[in-house]
């Protein structure tokens, strides 16, 4: 089993609501680790392009780059939480993997997201099987 991790880091605001009531709006340096697991290699030997995951995390990240999470959908709706936004991440990230994956290559699986919202704190989100 091969394992690749890409690492980003966005910046953005949320004002969460913790128990009915909604705490001031603040700012985060988001660190995001992205790891796909995967049995076999394409023709090239890779499990993944690391650049195509780059690119892709580049676009799922844009509308929340620099943004206030409450003001972006899903967020309008959806306590921005770590954890939402960890969640969020894992179901856009495997959505886009078919269709950055090298023609007859396997898919490889989302096997964690790992969402650094400040220093010692952090969440990991395991798509289920």
């Amino acid at each position: 089993m091969f394992h690749i991790t890409v690492d980003r880091e966005f910046c953005a605001a949320h004002a969460l609501l913790l128990r009915g009531v909604s705490e001031p709006l603040h700012g985060h340096n988001f660190h995001l680790s992205v790891t796909l697991r995967g049995p076999s290699l394409d023709a090239d030997g890779l499990l993944l392009d690391f650049h195509a995951l780059d690119h892709a995390l580049s676009e799922i990240l844009r509308p929340f780059t620099n943004a206030n999470l409450n003001a972006t959908p899903p967020f309008t709706t959806l306590n921005p939480s770590a954890e939402h936004i960890a969640r969020h991440l894992a179901q856009r990230i495997a959505a886009a993997l078919p269709g950055i994956t090298s023609p007859g290559a396997p898919v490889p699986a989302l096997h964690s997201i790992r969402l650094t919202e400040a220093p010692n704190c952090a969440v990991t989100y395991f798509p289920p099987p």
